[in-house]
């Protein structure tokens, strides 16, 4: 069962007070809030301490070719393959302190346990932070992993932010060269599996009464830009009957989206996040709207299923109303399932460390681990968070929350090392 955390040892206490250190100036690339880009001042000041604390851990700790924190654990064997324990270290703008973070720190605190017990295993560990997940900079989200995993495909790495400076710029200014960025992939037999501990950035944990839960798979995800072309007119005489109101006819299908989206399984979830209406002044009837939709669910025959549902209501409505509607895909992502034999040692260590049942649950929103699954097989372990509230300064873990996350990550990475070499880990001689 849980243990009271102490300070002077690894423990989840010490994680929360390090996310809570981390979130706040010199590490944030601004005064007023947490926001802590990618190659940005707030992520080198961020990689220093992190790397302080990993030598700590008895870790190596080096920056690898896609500015990522990587640090290493030997195992037995110094060629022995490694287990990546890891999250992310950017945040948003006005961010939280835990989205990411604390999923690095965790794999830095569980480091630190074995450490102090002198554990060894037939695996090396390492504790990887990437620093792109959020695209909070450049216009694209998990570079870092994305390079790790070796998909960055025929991505264009001619990129810029919104004050124009350039990726290969700012990678100069980590001693980096654009150049050698794909050199961060990692070879699929260096690398035995990895895994991710993250807050749930959801409410079910809170509401269930669990303090940890256990990740099936990250939802396939549709986005799309909807467009809705109406005719604008004068607010005051042009009569209701004869109107080809864009607005009216996007709220209609706004109210399609969200009752397609809530009659499917609990995974299933439908968002219109963001809607531009033009002209956009008080006196003229809207003629044009642009609007997005997003679409996840745990399997990608149920996300395909509402999405077909939707496409095909708003066309009915559009065609009702006499407006037109162009819908575009824009982004295409598959669900990605969590390895069964991780999730299920996963399970085990929860089930250990909670002494009930753990909560299993699929993810909606994106992690590196999705992106890592191309090269590794994957497990998650979600943490509650207060509210579910994620993205924003209010986020908030427990502290006895976090403690329990680290036994189940220790409890884990022994359970792995016997399923996958047989023996226990050996202790240093007193």
């Amino acid at each position: 069962m849980v243990k009271p955390p102490t300070r002077e040892a690894a423990s989840g206490l010490r994680a929360v007070a390090r996310c809570d250190e981390l979130g706040a100036v010199p590490y944030s690339d601004s005064d007023e809030h947490l926001f802590r880009p990618y190659l940005g001042a707030g992520h080198a000041a961020a990689l220093d301490r992190i790397a302080a604390w990993m030598t700590e851990a008895g870790m190596a700790a080096r920056i690898d070719a896609a500015g990522n924190i990587v640090g290493r654990y030997e195992g037995r064997h110094p060629d022995a393959p490694a287990l990546l324990i890891g999250s992310h270290v950017d945040s948003v703008r006005d961010g939280g302190r835990y989205d990411g973070m604390l999923g690095v720190i965790l794999g830095i605190e569980t480091v630190a346990w074995f450490a102090e017990r002198g554990h060894r295993f037939g695996f090396a560990i390492e504790v990887i932070g990437f620093g792109d997940e959020e695209g909070s900079r450049f216009p694209v989200s998990m570079l870092t992993s994305r390079a790790v995993a070796g998909v960055l495909g025929d991505q264009d790495l001619a990129l810029a932010d919104a004050a124009g400076v350039g990726l290969a710029e700012a990678l100069e200014g980590f001693g980096l060269d654009l150049a050698g960025f794909a050199g961060a992939a990692r070879q699929r037999g260096d690398v035995l599996a990895y895994v991710e501990a993250h807050i749930e950035q959801g409410p079910v944990l809170e509401a269930e009464g669990h303090a940890l839960g256990v990740v099936s798979a990250i939802a396939a995800q549709y986005r799309f830009r909807a467009v809705v072309t109406g005719t604008a007119g004068h607010a005051g005489t042009m009569a209701m009957r004869l109107r080809h109101d864009a607005l009216a006819a996007a709220a209609e299908m706004v109210l399609a989206v969200e009752r397609i989206g809530g009659a499917g399984p609990e995974d299933l979830v439908a968002t219109v996040g963001r809607m531009e209406v033009g002209p956009g002044v008080p006196n003229v009837v809207p003629g044009a709207v642009t609007f997005s939709i997003d679409v996840r669910a745990g399997r990608g025959a149920v996300r395909d299923r509402a999405a077909d549902e939707i496409r095909q209501a708003l066309a009915e409505i559009a065609a009702r109303r006499a407006v037109t509607l162009d819908l575009t895909v824009q982004q295409d992502l598959p669900a990605t399932p969590c390895d069964a034999g991780l999730s299920d040692l996963m399970a085990e260590a929860v089930r250990e460390v909670t002494g009930a049942a753990p909560r299993i649950l699929v993810s909606g929103a994106g992690h590196d681990a999705m992106v890592m699954a191309h090269l590794a097989p994957v497990a998650m372990l979600f943490l509650r968070c207060r509210g579910g509230i994620s993205h924003n300064p209010t986020e908030a873990v427990m502290d006895e929350d976090v403690q329990a996350a680290l036994e189940a990550m220790t409890a884990f990475v022994a359970r792995l090392d016997r399923a996958s070499f047989g023996a226990p880990p050996k202790e240093k001689e007193e």
